[in-house]
């Protein structure tokens, strides 16, 4: 399964009232890190099929969400559960730590 583009207007219903877990990915098209870590998100997101969602905000063209969770830098990942956010990431890490504290998370 893909990631999931998420938008201002899809985001209550794709993120705060998903039936599991999801990880949202604030990124840019600009921004070198948020690239570098595209690949693992999307491993990730196949690995994680059914369990885990992870959806992908664009700061650029859906700027009211990340200013609703205060994001200030990116890449910032945001793992929500049940319509609350349980944990947060700023910065690119490796697959390997991503995935830790995805499964911490969980």
């Amino acid at each position: 399964m893909a990631t999931k583009a998420v938008s201002d207007e899809s985001f209550e219903s794709d993120v705060i009232n998903a039936s599991g877990p999801v990880l949202v990915d604030f990124w840019a098209e600009w921004c070198g890190p948020c690239k570098q870590i595209a690949p693992a998100l999307e491993e990730i997101s196949d690995e994680l099929a059914g369990e885990l969602t992870v959806a992908k905000v664009n700061i650029d063209d859906h700027p009211m969400t990340p200013g609703k969770y205060g994001v200030r830098g990116i890449p910032t990942m945001m793992i929500f559960k049940d319509g609350q956010v349980v944990s947060t990431k700023i910065g690119a890490m490796a697959k390997g730590k991503i995935s830790e504290w995805v499964k911490e998370s969980l």
